[in-house]
C-alpha cells in the first residue's frame, strides 16, 4: 500500500458530509484520443490507465472529478474498472450539460431530457445509485457566457429530490449566474478556469469562499503567454520544482476553499503533482508569481 501523502489539507463541501484532501485527480486525460478528436475513446495503455487511479487513491486522493462525456463513457468506466467497490470517503464529482458529437465535438446537451438521460449514463457507467455531486456546464471554453439555465438546473434540482444525486454544483459560471443558481438549488461548488496567468477571478473566489462553496480551477497550465510561462520556469527552477508543481502550490496558497484536479495518464506525472502539496513557497517566489498575470505577452 503507497504511503497516504499531505494534500493539502482538506475542504468540506458546504452543507454536506463530504470532506476531501485539496489536491485530487481530474480524470479527463485518461480517455484517448483518434486524430482530431481528444478526450475521444479508449486509452493506448488501459493498464496504465487503471493503475494511475489506484495509485492516485492509494496516495490519499480522495476527490476525482469525471465526466460520461469523457470518451464519451470512457473515463467512468475506467473509474468503476479500476476502483469499485469504491472506498467510503472517495468523492467522485461528474458533469452535464454537453455531449459528444461523431466528429469529436462537445456541443450542449441541456434539455431536461438530456440533464435526465446523462444522470443515469453516469449512475450506470460509475456503477453508482447516486451520484455525490453534479456540476451542470454552462458556458463557453474557458469564459462564462450569458445564456439560460433554468430548464438544465431544475431538472438538476428534481433528481436532487428524486435522491439519484446529493448535491450540485455549476462550471464556467459567473458571480451573477451563481446568485440566480441559488435561488434555485443549494451549490456546493464552482468549477472554473483560473490559474495563476489567468485571474479574472480573483474577487469570485474570494465571494465564494466567504459562503464556504469550494472552488475547482480547471487548466491549471492554461493560456499563459511565453513571457508569463518563462517567468513560471524561473521560479520553478530555483525551488528544484516543475512549473506544475509550482502553479498547483501556488493555487493551494491562493485560498483554502481551492480544489485541485491536475489530471495526468502517466504514473510517475501523477507523483510529481501530489508531491505540489508540500512545496513551500518563500516570498520571494510569491512576490514573482503575484507578477505573472500582469506580465506583457
Amino acid at each position: 500500500m503507497t504511503k497516504h501523502l499531505n494534500l493539502g489539507g482538506t475542504c468540506t463541501f458546504p452543507g454536506t458530509s463530504h470532506t476531501v484532501n485539496r489536491l485530487g485527480y481530474g480524470a479527463m486525460q485518461l480517455a484517448g484520443r483518434d486524430g482530431d478528436k481528444v478526450v475521444w475513446g479508449p486509452p493506448a495503455d488501459v493498464p496504465g490507465a487503471i493503475a494511475v487511479l489506484r495509485e492516485a487513491v492509494a496516495s490519499g486522493v480522495n476527490h476525482i472529478d469525471t465526466s460520461d462525456f469523457y470518451g464519451p463513457h470512457v473515463t467512468n468506466q475506467l473509474i468503476k474498472q479500476a476502483l469499485h467497490p469504491y472506498p467510503d470517503d472517495l468523492v467522485i464529482v461528474t458533469k452535464v450539460g454537453n455531449r459528444r458529437a461523431s466528429d469529436g465535438s462537445w456541443p450542449h446537451a441541456r434539455s431536461r431530457q438530456q440533464i435526465i438521460d446523462a444522470v443515469h449514463d453516469n449512475l450506470r457507467n460509475l456503477g453508482l445509485d447516486r451520484l455525490q455531486v453534479v456540476n451542470l456546464r454552462i458556458g463557453g471554453f474557458s469564459a462564462p457566457t450569458d445564456e439560460p439555465f433554468e430548464e438544465p438546473l431544475t431538472a438538476l434540482a428534481e433528481l436532487r429530490q428524486q435522491g439519484l444525486i446529493q448535491h450540485i454544483g455549476l462550471s464556467t459560471v459567473s458571480a451573477r449566474q451563481l446568485a440566480e443558481a441559488q435561488a434555485i438549488t443549494p451549490i456546493v461548488c464552482i468549477q472554473n478556469f483560473y490559474n495563476l496567468a489567468q485571474r479574472n477571478d480573483d474577487a469570485f473566489i474570494d465571494a465564494v469562499a466567504a459562503q464556504g462553496i469550494a472552488y475547482v480551477p480547471y487548466f491549471p497550465l492554461g493560456g499563459f503567454s511565453p513571457l508569463q510561462s518563462s517567468r513560471l520556469n524561473q521560479v520553478a527552477a530555483s525551488l528544484h520544482a516543475t512549473p506544475t508543481q509550482v502553479a498547483l502550490a501556488w493555487l493551494l496558497q491562493r485560498s483554502p476553499n481551492i480544489l485541485l484536479i491536475p489530471g495526468t495518464s502517466s504514473v510517475q506525472h501523477l507523483r510529481e503533482n501530489l508531491a505540489a502539496a508540500t512545496l513551500e513557497l518563500p516570498d520571494e517566489a510569491l512576490a514573482t508569481l503575484d507578477g505573472v498575470s500582469a506580465a506583457a505577452a
